[in-house]
C-alpha cells in the first residue's frame, strides 16, 4: 500500500480552477510562511523569488486565491489587508501600536466558533474576533 502524498501547490491550483504559474505559485508559498503580510510585501517577495510581477496581478491573484478558499484576507480595521495561508477557523490579536497581527485559536466550540445571542434569521457560518492590545514588545517599551 503507497502513502498519499499531499497535492502540490501547483496540483492545489488546477483543483481550485487557477493557472499555475511560477508568480502565483511562489506568492501562495510566501503567503503560507506566514506573518500576515500585505500585498506589497508580497509583491517585493515574489519578485525576489521569480523576477518582474506587478502589484496589479498580486492582487488580482490574492483575490482569486482567497475567492478560492486558499489564502485568507484579514483586515484590520484603520489599517491595509493582510492575507494568510491558514484559512481553517481561528482569530486574530492586533497590536495597537506596530500593527503586528497574530493568530490565536478559538477559545471553546466549533466553527464557527461563537453563537450570537440573536441571530436574527441569519444563517450563521462564520465568526470573526478581533482581539486589540499592545504586543509584548510595545507593552516592554511602553512601561519603561
Amino acid at each position: 500500500m503507497t502513502a498519499s502524498r499531499p497535492p502540490t501547490t501547483a496540483e492545489e491550483f488546477r483543483g481550485a480552477g487557477l493557472r499555475a504559474t511560477a508568480a502565483r505559485v511562489a506568492l501562495l508559498d510566501t503567503v503560507r510562511r506566514g506573518g500576515h503580510l500585505g500585498a506589497e510585501a508580497l509583491a517585493s517577495e515574489v519578485r525576489r523569488r521569480t523576477g518582474h510581477v506587478s502589484l496589479q496581478a498580486v492582487h488580482e491573484a490574492l483575490n482569486a486565491l482567497t475567492g478560492a478558499g486558499l489564502v485568507r484576507r484579514v483586515e484590520p480595521a484603520g489599517g491595509p489587508a493582510r492575507y494568510e495561508g491558514r484559512v481553517g477557523d481561528h482569530h486574530h490579536m492586533v497590536c495597537r501600536s506596530c500593527g503586528v497581527v497574530a493568530d490565536v485559536d478559538c477559545a471553546v466550540g466549533d466553527a464557527p466558533c461563537l453563537t450570537a445571542s440573536d441571530a436574527r434569521g441569519f444563517t450563521i457560518d462564520e465568526a470573526e474576533v478581533v482581539y486589540w492590545g499592545l504586543c509584548p514588545g510595545c507593552s516592554a517599551s511602553r512601561s519603561s
